[in-house]
């Protein structure tokens, strides 16, 4: 245990805690006659009073020290077992000790308080300038039962105190976790939407090639950095806090929609090959914009790992009540040990180039499939490519 001055301080306020203490206190000097009792903190190097019952004026009031090394309980610690004393005068080992004589006692009984993780708290004493019979059964059975109360009574508080600090910090979490996602979606957002502008001001006003080329550039920079923003924000708002938010409505032109997303990624990368083929006829129960998303983020996963000079294929259906989302790509494929990680966040393969996102993407793309209560599965190999398969109920 935290021998500090501190932490021996924190146990002298615990055992305050303990309604029960003082009671088994007076119950100990009522029925052995002893006039004084205490719950003693002891360590190797420090005797602490948390609790005292004092009938014969022995002048020590909790948080009050003794020099342990005066003292018996330190050989009860020792020891890990009790020390009892009828009448110390006659005792033949204890009628020389130095303890009797510095502090005039002939009867003294010392219990030891060993909590249930077995880490030694201290001692359940008492004494009395006069000799009583303290030695038998019924005494030392009622100071050991005592002291295993008070030892799981403390673990209790512990535990309870333990609790409250959690629930503090979680508090805390909380807080910052809101000022956290309120700088990422207002504090960030408005700068940002201050590039953009002048993006788009130097794409269409501009006369001058190397303007309309620098905002080109400057306005695909500013979607990178909002989709990093909605990134984190998913993240901060699914894992940090109620999990991630989806809004279920019928939605009849899925098919059109999906079609825009493919379409932007593709223009965003004139380079390469996207074949498309997309059948979704009917209805579909869903979020319209978090399905997009998980179709952006997957296709624009694949444009990032795949070979460039191999095309990424994006397959969607409707099949057995099941909207089917697969986008492929062919290169490098995913090592097998790391198929397990794909989906967690931060986690980024090895082979990564820097600067190509913060790895939450696929990690945000597992939520959405989870929210709308499907499915999201990975396979990957040299000869067949890497394909993501997403399944969610149409109804």
């Amino acid at each position: 245990m935290d021998d500090s001055d501190e932490a021996i301080a924190r146990d002298v306020a615990t055992i305050g805690r303990i309604g029960a203490v003082p009671s088994m206190l007076r119950v100990i000097c009522k029925n052995t006659g002893l006039g004084f009792a205490a719950v003693a903190r002891v360590t190797e190097g420090t005797w602490t009073a948390c609790a005292v019952q004092d009938d014969i004026q022995f002048g020590l009031l909790p948080g009050g020290r003794l020099d342990v090394h005066t003292t018996l309980c330190s050989e009860a610690r020792a020891m890990r077992r009790p020390v009892v004393i009828d009448h110390a005068s006659t005792d033949p080992v204890y009628r020389e000790h130095h303890t009797p004589r510095i502090y005039n006692i002939e009867s003294y009984i010392s219990v030891p308080i060993i909590l249930p993780n077995g880490e030694y708290f201290g001692n359940l004493c008492a004494i009395d300038p006069r000799p009583a019979m303290i030695s038998d059964a019924r005494t030392l059975t009622m100071f050991t039962l005592f002291s295993e109360l008070i030892a799981l009574q403390l673990e209790s508080e512990n535990k309870r105190s333990e609790t409250e600090a959690a629930l503090l910090n979680e508090r805390t979490t909380a807080e910052l976790r809101e000022q956290f996602i309120a700088v990422l979606g207002h504090d960030l957002r408005n700068p940002l939407a201050a590039v953009g502008a002048t993006a788009e001001w130097l794409t269409r006003r501009s006369t001058q090639p190397e303007l309309v080329t620098i905002g080109t550039r400057l306005r695909a920079t500013t979607r990178r950095m909002s989709r990093l923003i909605d990134d984190v924000l998913d993240f901060a708002r699914g894992r940090l806090g109620a999990g991630m938010g989806v809004s279920l409505s019928p939605v009849d032109d899925l098919a059109d929609s999906l079609h825009h997303v493919v379409t932007e990624l593709r223009d965003a990368n004139p380079g390469r090959v996207v074949l498309e083929q997309i059948a979704v006829e009917g209805r579909v129960h869903c979020d319209r914009g978090r399905i997009q998303q998980l179709l952006s983020n997957l296709l624009a996963n694949a444009l990032t790992h795949g070979s460039p000079d191999q095309p990424v294929r994006v397959q969607i259906s409707v099949d057995a009540g099941e909207l089917a989302i697969s986008v492929a790509n062919l290169g490098r494929p995913i090592a097998p040990q790391d198929l397990d990680q794909v989906f967690e966040p931060y986690w980024r393969p090895a082979t990564s180039q820097p600067g190509g996102g913060l790895g939450l993407g696929l990690y945000i793309c597992s939520q959405i499939v989870g929210a709308h209560g499907g499915t999201l599965s990975v396979s990957s190999s040299a000869a067949m490519g890497t394909c993501f398969v997403a399944r969610i109920p149409c109804g």
